[in-house]
């Protein structure tokens, strides 16, 4: 796979981060009030001159789901700041999808092949070849790269689109004027996966080599659920996916502590804000609800 080719793919994985993580037992959000869902779920936090919006996305989806009910764009655009994980422009700039590819690189007298054993090897090349690459399309690079894209590349094939993906319709529907600001950056990210120990990448990698087509039925039932706005059963499916307890802290949990403190800072700034992160982060164990909750704050479900 030549460079540029491997930068884009990852680039569209970064955009799933969150799919792959899951929380490794069901818990309830920390919530105030249920109601009835009734689409895509979204929660607010609110003191006296201040209103944070929590929603909860689908990075990539099918170009034909219609989830951009008026409450929710009401929602947006009553506030002054949209938040997202990482800007888009962040994303899309072509530096940033080249710098992607360079951290992923292995040193010259590795290759990816050479650190799996004989029988991962086999089941790895095996997906390759089930995804239409050759054997060694990832062999320059470290095994979180070619996990993540193993990941994406059976969503891409069978329709899901970052580009219908519900952060670029939220970046569009709040147009060229709105405060952007976001939760992390594109290197933060690419420092999860890159920092992990090499036993972990590696069992990320197989995870999706496995089953290389698992991730679409796991993503067709997580937008039904989405969809449904049932945050629950949400969690249930997020528990069949990774169950490595070093990915769940690394993906989920301790950027849901973060993303918490963000938003307790933010409470002392009057406005208005809009923040969309991945689903996934808004549902099941050590949600950041749940972090919310341990801070003192009331979460409230708004639909």
């Amino acid at each position: 796979m030549k460079l540029r080719n491997a930068a884009l793919a990852a680039s569209s994985a970064l955009a799933l981060l969150a799919l792959p993580a899951c929380a490794t037992t069901k818990a309830e959000p920390a919530v105030a009030a249920k109601v009835e869902p009734n689409g895509p779920a979204m929660w607010k936090v609110a003191d006296e001159d201040t209103t944070i919006y929590l929603f909860g996305t689908v990075h990539a989806l099918p170009d034909d789901v219609n989830w951009l009910r008026p409450d929710i764009a009401n929602a947006l655009n009553s506030s002054d700041t949209l938040v997202t994980e990482i800007t888009a422009g962040e994303m899309e700039d072509p530096s940033s999808q080249m710098a992607i590819a360079a951290k992923a690189m292995l040193p010259q007298d590795q290759s990816l092949r050479d650190t799996l054993s004989d029988e991962d090897r086999a089941v790895y090349e095996a997906a390759l070849g089930k995804l239409g690459l050759p054997p060694g399309a990832f062999d320059r690079f470290e095994p979180w790269f070619a996990g993540m894209t193993l990941a994406v590349l059976p969503l891409l094939q069978q329709g899901y689109n970052p580009e219908s993906g519900v952060e670029k319709v939220i970046d569009t529907e709040a147009g060229p004027d709105r405060t952007r600001a976001a939760l992390e950056t594109l290197q933060s990210q690419i420092d999860i996966f890159d920092t992990l120990p090499a036993d972990a990448q590696v069992e990320f990698l197989m995870s999706s080599a496995r089953d290389p087509m698992a991730i679409v039925n796991m993503m067709d039932q997580m937008v039904a659920e989405w969809m449904e706005g049932d945050a629950d059963d949400l969690a249930k499916i997020m528990n069949m996916g990774l169950s490595d307890p070093t990915l769940a802290d690394a993906l989920l949990y301790k950027r849901n502590e973060r993303w918490a403190q963000w938003i307790d800072e933010r409470l002392d700034t009057p406005g208005a804000v809009f923040i969309a992160v991945g689903a996934g982060h808004l549902a099941g164990q050590k949600s950041v609800q749940d972090y919310l909750s341990g801070r003192g704050i009331e979460v409230s479900r708004v639909r």
